[in-house]
């Protein structure tokens, strides 16, 4: 694993730069559907919660493949798994083009779904090579940060190029230029840093493949990065993926020009606080549990307002609320960190799949969560969106518990003289920690 210290050389940044491009591609095709909705009910005839099965199948294959993607990524490496995704992600668009059945396009959604997979892990696997361990946070904020670029190229410019070509001639165009792309992966990604050797890989057996996910699992930093995921980018994925608009709309009686503006919000406010919270923890690791659940208390009572708040929720307090609620993806990165300090270098792109399942996992949950109780409840967005709270505590919940086994760990690993990512000092709450590190559930 690279040093703690020491400085990334101009070709680890051109490396990183070639790749990070592969995830603003990535993040741009993700989001596209959002801008091409009414386009695509006209074209496959379908209506509302037809359409929401298009995000669901898409998210759903995205989590489904993060733990083979982190397995894939550690036996083939971060270059040829890139290579795969973008030649995936073009294919997956350039089939959405031709589709005019609402059968294939859901397939070609759920194949952008699975080129989407394999491009964060293999991004933050790089990161992780090329870079020293004081910088991965910060270059993981970066990197989502960068995926924000394409979360903006997939609004206004989209629509706009949508509205004058056409559908098949938009999305043909978008996905010849991610195919062409391979070009650039191939000639500027390489896997480790020049003059160190490549990392043996052996052919991994079904079984070999089971004992590396479990070796992984069981870490408890592993454990804590996966809480940690779930319980922070769930809620504004929900709300930009899928129920933003509607709430604010339906629920809340806003105008769709209004609607979209707010949810640019999300945006820009993750654009600038990713970067932000990278440098602070980057400089100050001990900070970031504390900023962690500084964020989730601060979603609970952002929630308790906006569910709470009597007849319509003012501008003003929308503005606000969302970009607090925003910083819930900068937040997450620390997930990767966790992973990144906890785990090998040949184990790294396996944990960092592991800890990327959980926000997509609540996601999932959370839309489908919120759909089947607005089902339920005939529109009720006061009451449907409480399943986005009873999956924050749930994750709240665990993430403690996996916080504290951590801590436990830790000490013991001091104990035995052994190096720490993490300084920490112990408290009072650690008293009655256990003396061996608990690695089940």
């Amino acid at each position: 694993m690279p040093p703690a210290t020491g400085r990334a050389t101009a070709r680890s940044w051109l490396i990183w730069l070639a790749a990070v491009t592969v995830y603003l591609l990535a993040v741009f095709h993700r989001t596209s559907f959002g801008v091409a909705g009414l386009q695509a009910a006209e074209r496959f005839g379908v209506g509302a919660a037809a359409l929401g099965t298009f995000t669901v199948l898409q998210v759903g294959v995205y989590a489904a493949m993060q733990i083979p993607t982190g397995v894939l990524v550690d036996r083939y490496g971060p270059r040829r798994v890139l290579t795969v995704a973008v030649l995936v992600l073009g294919l997956g668009q350039i089939l959405l083009g031709v589709a005019h059945s609402y059968g294939l396009g859901l397939v070609a959604r759920g194949v952008l779904g699975l080129g989407d997979a394999l491009t964060f892990v293999s991004v933050l696997r790089l990161v992780a090579a090329h870079f020293p361990g004081r910088q991965y946070a910060l270059l993981t904020s970066f990197t989502a940060a960068v995926g924000y670029i394409g979360n903006l190229a997939a609004t206004v410019p989209l629509s706009l190029v949508l509205d004058s070509a056409g559908w098949t001639p938009t999305f043909l165009a978008v996905g010849a230029v991610t195919v062409l792309y391979t070009v650039v992966v191939t000639l500027r990604v390489r896997d480790v840093p020049a003059g160190e050797p490549l990392p043996a890989r052996e052919t991994v057996h079904p079984r070999e493949l089971g004992r590396r996910v479990a070796e992984a699992w069981r870490t408890p930093g592993t454990r804590l990065g996966f809480w940690v995921h779930f319980s922070t980018m769930f809620a504004p994925n929900a709300l930009t993926l899928l129920w933003g608009v509607p709430w604010l709309v339906q629920g809340q009686g806003q105008s769709m020009a209004t609607a979209s503006t707010l949810l640019t919000v999300f945006v820009f406010g993750s654009m600038a606080g990713g970067p932000l919270l990278g440098g602070v923890i980057g400089r100050h690791p001990s900070l970031r549990m504390p900023l962690v659940g500084g964020y989730i208390g601060g979603a609970a009572v952002i929630w308790a307002v906006l569910l709470g708040w009597p007849g319509q929720v003012p501008v003003a307090v929308l503005v606000p609320t969302f970009a607090f609620l925003a910083l819930g993806g900068p937040s997450s990165m620390i997930g990767f960190a966790l992973a990144r300090d906890y785990n090998p270098l040949s184990r790294v792109g396996t944990a960092t799949g592991v800890v990327n399942v959980g926000g997509f996992i609540a996601t999932t949950i959370a839309a489908l969560g919120v759909g089947v109780l607005l089902q339920w409840t005939g529109g009720n967005f006061r009451v449907s969106l409480l399943a986005i709270v009873a999956i924050l505590a749930l994750g709240t919940v665990r993430m403690l518990v996996w916080w504290r086994r951590t801590r436990a760990h830790l000490f013991l690993a001091e104990a035995r003289g052994e190096e720490l990512p993490v300084r920490i000092t112990r408290r009072r709450w650690d008293a009655a920690l256990p003396e061996t590190p608990i690695v089940a559930a």
